[in-house]
């Protein structure tokens, strides 16, 4: 099978286990680590040299192999300092402005030019599982994902604690037709790798989204009141709105690799591109009608709140309007005047007394019959 065939088959995610002789690196910073770069490799051919001439320890080193033997080298850093990446930025070639952005992150997702060079700005979403959800609960995280494409160099610049490229590389490894593209190829598999996490973190929010709706719209318990669904709501539709922040501003990238010719893009790579802007069109729709449907459900929570409130008064209006009947009473024959009607009568206390529960017992039939109680 052709690698146009095989191409999208190599960047989604496959059930098979990781080759374990390709295990000899990580892609998390240790900690107790005195460099960011994680891994550094060069690939030739599609195949990773390294297996045959040992490690390439250094940026440096691994571009010395390239210029060399030719191929293009792969480095992968994981939240570098200004320090730590002034080396790299000067051995490659890096223009000071995305060299800045790539350290300090917290940028949009984007894509420019600097001479020969390519820098895309990737947002990774991931979704934090939760037990229940709450007012104060954290649904989705985000990372970032920098990518620096060259002729013969890619260099990804990771930050956050999630958004690893460890599998994304072992599977790229695992078909050299492919990675014999160039760095083009290692930038499209980025790109849809990380559009393959919008779609599973969509289907998650779905369903935290679908769980809001029933218990809005299910009798509530007792001592649970309409409304008290409000701050999940809002907290919901604001991890929803980072969710569009990172999907969103990506869209134009996406569409400007598939449509506009560019050196650094191959031609067999760039038609690609197109599926993963289409699929990210599929996520944006999915992002926008997630915040439109939580609208909704915020609306109808407030709604019903409103409606309970009413019901309420309704019933606190209906029992005034009861005891309104012996207060009047009560409070005529509670006048100090000496000369009043029925003041010396004997039946007249049990017969006041008849009338009003009467009275009384009418006005709540009729109050319930009418839905007030």
């Amino acid at each position: 099978m052709s690698m146009i065939r095989d191409l999208r088959a190599v960047v989604r995610p496959s059930l098979r286990k990781t080759n374990t002789l390709h295990s000899g690196y990580d892609t998390t910073r240790d900690p107790s680590a005195s460099s960011a770069v994680v891994d550094c490799a060069v690939y030739r051919d599609g195949r990773r040299i390294a297996e045959v001439e040992g490690t390439c320890r250094t940026p440096h080193e691994a571009m010395l192999r390239v210029r060399e033997n030719g191929g293009f080298a792969w480095i992968g850093l994981h939240e570098p300092t200004e320090e730590e990446f002034a080396d790299i930025a000067r051995e490659f070639g890096l223009h000071p402005l995305a060299v800045e952005d790539a350290v300090h992150a917290h940028q949009r997702p984007k894509l420019e030019r600097y001479d020969d060079t390519l820098f895309t700005v990737f947002k990774t979403i991931h979704y934090v599982e939760h037990a229940e959800l709450t007012a104060t609960s954290e649904v989705v995280e985000t990372g970032e994902v920098m990518c620096f494409t060259g002729r013969d160099f890619v260099i990804t610049v990771r930050h956050g604690g999630h958004g690893s490229l460890r599998a994304l590389r072992h599977r790229l490894q695992d078909d050299p037709e492919l990675l014999a593209k160039g760095p083009s190829a290692v930038l499209h598999s980025i790109a849809d790798h990380v559009v393959d996490g919008y779609i599973a973190v969509a289907g998650a929010v779905q369903e935290d989204i679908d769980e809001v709706e029933i218990e809005v719209f299910s009798t509530p318990d007792k001592g649970s009141p309409r409304g008290s669904d409000a701050g999940r709501i809002y907290q919901l539709k604001r991890e929803v709105l980072e969710f569009k922040r990172a999907v969103s501003p990506l869209l134009r990238p996406m569409q400007l690799l598939s449509e506009r010719p560019m050196r650094l893009i191959d031609p067999d790579i760039q038609k690609y591109f197109r599926d993963v802007a289409d699929h990210l069109v599929r996520v944006q729709e999915e992002v926008i009608g997630f915040d439109e449907l939580l609208n909704s459900i915020l609306q109808a929570n407030l709604a019903q709140a409103t409606v309970a409130q009413n019901e309420d008064m309704r019933k606190i209006t209906s029992w005034a309007a009861i005891v309104a009947v012996p207060t009047m009473i009560c409070g005529v024959y509670g006048m100090n005047f000496k000369h009043m009607p029925e003041l010396r009568w004997t039946y007249g206390y049990p017969m006041v007394m008849g009338f009003i529960g009467v009275v009384c017992f009418s006005i709540h039939r009729m109050l319930k019959r009418n839905g007030w109680l």
